[in-house]
């Protein structure tokens, strides 16, 4: 099978690749490298050479909003005699913050690029897509543990982007053409790294989140972890929030592909994630135990729009695809501290 895989260069992407690559998958990551690094092409690459992995996998450096390259890279596969199977659809923005500011850009790259996208899988007969949404659709609550049915209520641009990207496929899989398969997967928080220490996360600028912030103290990029609130309504007053190891999520996405090549047409909506909740403290001191190294924190204010818990109801990830994450905190600690002491400076 031949899988697109748009924003394959970035965090999530990148070891969403190494998978489908070790599993036999011919690969085509489209990337425009604006929120990753060139050099995970190069990771790659070493990789499948260390492995001695016979997959076929090309990069192409690209904009999801130029539809002229998304044609031509349906196409080229075609003349090729090896169409697209299957479209893995990462590529995009992802700052709650930053798109808080730049909402239009927001609106143009998620939005009109995931439109640009499905009109040439339309065009060029590929009906099969995976898509990267977010659990950030579900607003501010501290009902938990969060299903699929639970109240969708963005606060964002950033998550209204995500409702009208599934929308779209709500009116797709309701048109006249019936072959439609769809799996949009919701993430909570991805974190840790593979433990070759090749790939891993390596936010642009200060991290926004806090396991690359914490990794990133550790390692004396950052000098201290800020914790926001030691006084939520939690066993130990910081916020529990759901961690799931990178690769247990890009096992998901394996998962997801499986179940949409045993159905004539589907349309999915899906938590990913470890469907447990951790506190800022607990992982805090998980890591600590985990690498030896001590986190220099301080308390700060609570931030706006931050709830007590937020934790995911996986049971229909488990029952549909047959997926359940399989590593523990502790590993998470293990191989995201892996990756950050054989990439102290991250890609470079």
């Amino acid at each position: 099978m031949r899988v697109l895989l748009t924003g394959g260069a970035g965090f999530i992407g990148s070891h969403i690749a190494l998978l489908l690559l070790e599993r036999g998958f011919d690969v085509i990551i489209l990337d425009s490298f604006v929120n990753s690094s060139s050099i995970v092409i190069n990771r790659i690459k070493t990789f499948l050479q260390n492995k001695d992995l016979k997959s076929k996998f090309e990069y192409i450096k690209g904009d999801i909003r130029d539809k002229n390259i998304l044609d031509n890279i349906f196409i080229k596969s075609i003349k090729e005699c090896k169409p697209i199977d299957t479209v893995i659809h990462l590529a995009g923005l992802k700052s709650v913050s930053d798109s808080l500011t730049n909402p239009l850009h927001y609106w143009d790259v998620n939005v009109r690029g995931t439109l640009n996208l499905l009109l040439s899988m339309k065009e060029y007969e590929c009906y099969s897509l995976v898509f990267s949404s977010s659990a950030t659709i579900y607003g501010l609550s501290d009902s938990v543990p969060m299903s699929e049915d639970h109240k969708i209520l963005p606060i964002n641009p950033y998550g209204q982007t995500k409702v009208a990207i599934e929308n779209m496929f709500y009116d797709l899989f309701n048109s006249n053409i019936k072959l439609w398969k769809i799996c949009s997967l919701r993430y909570f928080n991805p974190v840790g790294a593979h433990s070759s220490g090749l790939i891993g996360e390596d936010p642009v600028g200060i991290p926004n989140n806090l396991f690359p912030f914490l990794t990133q103290v550790a390692i004396g990029r950052q000098k201290i972890l800020k914790v926001f609130g030691d006084d939520w309504d939690t066993k130990d007053g910081s916020g529990v929030r759901d961690y799931i190891h990178i690769i247990d999520l890009a096992d998901g996405h394996l998962a997801s592909i499986d179940y949409l090549n045993s159905n004539d047409s589907c349309l999915e909506f899906i938590n990913l994630g470890s469907g447990h909740g951790y506190s800022v403290f607990q992982i805090i001191r998980q890591f600590e135990l985990t690498t030896g190294r001590k986190i220099p924190f301080s308390i700060q204010g609570r931030r706006d729009g931050d709830v007590a818990k937020c934790y995911a109801d996986i049971s229909k990830a488990k029952k549909l695809l047959g997926w359940t994450p399989k590593r523990s905190l502790e590993q998470i600690c293990l191989d995201g501290w892996n990756w950050q002491i054989k990439n102290p400076n991250g890609y470079c």
